[in-house]
Formats: C-alpha cells, structure tokens, sequence
C-alpha cells in the first residue's frame, strides 16, 4: 500500500486533486483488504504467525489511514466537493489527530463563506498542551490567510508571537502577511530576526530576496540574500526560482532562463512556470511560454501570480 500512500501525497502537493484521489483511495481499498491465509508451511512459527495476521491490515496501521483521510479531504476540498470532504473527516477515529481534524472542518468551513464560524470552531478546540495552542494560533492565521484577511491574519500572529516569544517559525509567518500588508520595515524586521534566532533558517533568506527582488528594491543583496538560502538548501526549486527571478530583474534572461528552466523540470509549480514563461515571453520565445503558461494554467487557474502575468503581458493562451 505504502507507495500509493505516497503517489497520493505527490499529486496532492501538485494540486492534481483526482489522480490523488485515485491514488489514495487505491491505498485505502489495499490497507483495509484482510491478509489472504497463506499455504501450508513446514515451519510452525510461520504458521502461528499467518494465522495471527489474515485479519490485519497490509499497511503502516491507524496512523497511515488517518493521513490517507485526511489528503482525501484536501483533495475533495481542492473539488470543492465539501461534503466529500466531510465524509473522509468523518472516517478518522484518532484521538492524537483530533484537533488537526477539526482545523480541516474549520477550512471546510471557511472556504464556504463561514468564516466567523471556521475561526470559532478553531478557537473552541481543546488544547492540552502549548504545542496545541500554538497549532490554533497557525491555524486560524492560515484560513485567515486563505480568505485574504492579511490585517486580521497578521493580528492573529502578533498575539501568537507575544505569546510565543523568539519562535522563529511564527515570526516567519507573520513576515510573509506583513509582506502581503506591504508593510515592508515589519517583514525586513522580523526575517532578519528569524535569521538572528535561526541561521541555517533557508526561507528567511530566501523570502527577503525574493521579496526584494520582486520589487526591483537592492536587487545585488537580493541575490547575496537568495544564494546564502541556496547554500543552505541546495538544488531547492523554489530557492532557484528566486535566483532565476532575480537575474530576470538584474536584465540577465539567459542566466535567468537556465535557471528557471531547471526549477520548473524539478518541481511543476505554478507559479515557478509563471516565472518561466514570464522570461520566455519577454525573450521572444514565445511559443514555449505559451505553452508553460497553459500547463500552469491547467494547474491552477484562479493563482494570482499568473492571474496577473497574463493580464500585464496580455497573452492570448
């Protein structure tokens, strides 16, 4: 079972949502199925142990199905099959996984509008241990995220630092919704802290850069800032995408074409091939950006970054 497991996962993090499905839904029908009883053998241990096993699951146990429901969910979610998804939430009997299941409800919720209910659903859960309150806190910053709420999804975060002081993973999250704030001092200030806290921190180097990059602010600190992330994470796609984009800025398109061609052939996503056919356009490739635009098209229509790509050069896919 545990390849379909993770074919499942692949196609998830892709946003392919029905061949996760099929994945998925092929390693639950094969982590449920009983053991067939095996033939007779001379060596009595192994009978003892086929017959202890005809009826156990062939799979990694609870933990395994657990994460097969819960990318199910996702992946119906991604459908916005809500009731689909609710279904697979419903099928998962844990109670170590109990808060992350309702965190998924509350997502449910929030992507059908319930916005105030998603956050009290959240902030209703039991929490038995700081991990759990800092999970709420996360939680209900990301649905806030996801409805574009940067000014409450940012407030959610400072109270989340304030309780959590010099945790280098909250404070980098609220950097990229003070990015989205364009609040450009706060994020500055709170990356170099996360750097501060966490030197090895690769995305706090890497989301500077880009950011910087991205507004054609210090584009040579940008790239120093981009290359340290990539020391410390090498051959990181989306690290080289910020290195590609960056050359693109600094007027460098075959360096930033070599790059970003490299990014996009390691890891498919949208907004690296947005980057990609943006450079491709502008080269005069443009048959090839057409069509690296439409495969990230096919992926996800409604990405912003390519949303605005297309309207700005006004390609005709």
């Amino acid at each position: 079972p545990a390849p379909w497991l993770t074919l499942g996962a692949l196609h998830l993090e892709l946003r392919q949502a029905k061949p996760a499905t099929a994945a998925l839904e092929r390693y639950v029908a094969l982590a449920t199925a009983p053991v067939a009883p095996s033939t007779p053998s001379a060596n009595a241990a192994d009978d003892d142990d086929d017959e202890a096993d005809a009826d156990a699951p062939r799979s990694s146990g609870a933990v395994g199905l657990t994460q097969a429901y819960l990318m199910l969910a996702q992946a119906a979610e991604f459908e916005r099959d809500f009731p689909a998804a609710e279904r697979w939430l419903a099928r998962i009997d844990s109670a170590q996984q109990a808060l992350e299941v309702q965190m998924r409800r509350a997502s449910l919720l929030a992507r059908q509008g319930k916005l105030a209910e998603a956050r009290a659903l959240i902030r209703n859960s039991p929490e038995k241990s700081d991990d759990d309150a800092r999970a709420k806190l996360l939680a209900e910053a990301q649905i806030l995220r996801e409805a574009k709420q940067w000014s409450e999804a940012y407030a959610v975060l400072g109270a989340a630092n304030e309780r959590f002081p010099n945790d280098a993973d909250l404070l980098y999250e609220q950097s990229m919704v003070a990015e989205k704030l364009d609040r450009m001092d706060d994020m500055e200030r709170q990356l170099r802290r996360v750097m501060e806290l966490q030197p090895d921190h690769h995305h706090a180097y890497n989301a500077l850069g880009y950011s910087l990059a991205e507004r054609n602010l210090r584009l040579e600190e940008a790239r120093t800032l981009i290359r340290k992330a990539l020391e410390l994470k090498p051959g990181e796609p989306f690290i080289t995408d910020s290195l590609g984009w960056v050359e693109y800025r600094l007027g460098n398109r075959e360096e930033a074409t070599r790059l970003l061609r490299q990014a996009y052939q390691s890891r498919p996503d949208v907004e690296i091939a947005t980057h990609l056919g943006e450079v491709l356009w502008v080269s005069g490739q443009r048959d090839e950006a057409r069509r690296v635009l439409r495969e990230a098209r096919s992926r996800d229509a409604t990405n912003d970054v390519l949303v605005e790509t297309l309207a700005r050069l006004q390609v005709d896919l």
